[in-house]
């Protein structure tokens, strides 16, 4: 394990997930949100977020979660040794979005840009999680299945299995 891709449908623990490990294993973590977006929510130029993306690929360690844009997605998978596919049901999705909507309030999420507006953001994460379910979880989920015989790969369904998950690695 050292070149992690986290990814999966928001809200779905993608940075809290990845911090923890980060902390585990010492490997350097890169939440795509703050690359992508400056403080207060701005977002950067597809030119230097890619710029930034690059070089984060070229590094012999990384923990890298989230989205980003599908220009980056793909290749990042690709250059991933361990893939964590977070794959919770549309329904606790839809319910850690509106958890974090209501305690962005008083706390910055987790992986966000400083002072980034927290209704915006969620308001962008519930036009999401839809379009994702139907259009890109399939996809990732048939990415997986041919990545297993060439990768290390985590599919977490629930979120027992990310507390199992959590347990093996402190096996290893």
């Amino acid at each position: 394990m050292r070149k992690v891709a986290v990814f999966g449908n928001a809200g779905g623990g993608k940075s809290t997930l990845s911090k923890k490990l980060s902390q585990m294993t010492g490997l350097p973590f890169y939440p795509l949100d703050k690359m992508k977006y400056q403080s207060g929510g701005a977002e950067v130029s597809v030119e230097e977020y890619q710029r930034t993306h690059q070089q984060i690929l070229a590094t012999d360690q990384w923990i890298i979660d989230g989205f980003g844009n599908m220009e980056t997605l793909w290749p990042r998978l690709e250059e991933a040794d361990t893939l964590i596919f977070i794959d919770l049901p549309l329904y606790v999705h839809f319910w850690l979005v509106t958890k974090r909507l209501i305690t962005g309030y008083f706390r910055q999420p987790e992986g966000w840009p400083e002072n980034s507006p927290i209704l915006k953001g969620s308001l962008n994460s519930y036009r999401v999680l839809w379009l994702c379910h139907k259009l890109l979880i399939p996809k990732y989920r048939e990415y997986i299945k041919q990545a297993q015989n060439t990768k290390t790969v985590y599919h977490l369904r629930s979120t027992q299995e990310i507390a199992q998950f959590f347990k093996s690695i402190v096996k290893n």
